[in-house]
């Protein structure tokens, strides 16, 4: 064999080696993230467990806003995670998208009490079916509370510890969903960076 056609395929075969294992890691990394069916989706591979339920989303695809609801956790029970609302990000086509503002969302949108009405009624057969059974959601404080005369608390952080996680609704500008997309919500720990989740979703 001419050796500079041998080296050419033995380079060939390096990278075409090089590029399965890239796609092996990502399909890996997707893997970890299960379809629960009816639009949620978890992923508990991380140190912060996630689930997200994107079923008013698929109901609701054209809304300006996208309103998905986002379950926390600690996967070191001995450990305690914060998370700041301004650390939640959406990678949509490659583009990362951070959430509005609560008075930014309130100023341009204001249907957080129709949403949150409109989600109430859906099932949740698909998200109660994951790692969240498990674990005690009881602070009614969140990122995006309706504005109404007994309204919980607006947080800027989410806090999670042991068995007692984190739920709340996270608001992104919807930049053009369509059936059949694919998104990541990413968190990260707000001391700790490296300390960070993230989920899957595909809109359906």
């Amino acid at each position: 064999m001419n050796t500079r056609i041998g080296r050419k395929v033995r380079l060939s075969g390096r990278f075409g080696l090089a590029v399965l294992a890239v796609a092996a890691l990502a399909a890996s990394a997707f893997a970890q993230t299960v379809d629960l069916g009816m639009g949620s989706f978890a992923n508990e591979s991380g140190p912060i467990l996630m689930a997200v339920d994107a079923a008013m989303v698929n109901q609701s695809i054209g809304n300006p806003y996208a309103m998905f609801v986002l379950f926390m956790g600690v996967g070191d029970k001995k450990g305690t995670v914060s998370v700041a609302a301004k650390d939640i990000v959406m990678v949509y086509k490659g583009q990362e998208i951070h959430m509005p503002s609560l008075s930014d969302l309130r100023k341009n949108y204001g249907g957080e009490i129709r949403d949150l009405d409109f989600y109430g009624r859906l099932g949740k057969e698909g998200i109660i079916s994951s790692w969240i059974k498990f674990y005690d959601f009881p602070d009614p404080d969140n990122f995006f509370p309706p504005l109404t005369l007994s309204s919980n608390l607006a947080l800027t952080e989410g806090h999670m510890t042991a068995f007692r996680g984190f739920m709340t609704p996270l608001y992104f500008k919807n930049p053009g969903f369509a059936k059949g997309d694919k998104l990541t919500i990413k968190v990260r720990d707000a001391k700790n960076p490296a300390v960070t989740g993230e989920c899957e979703v595909v809109l359906d």
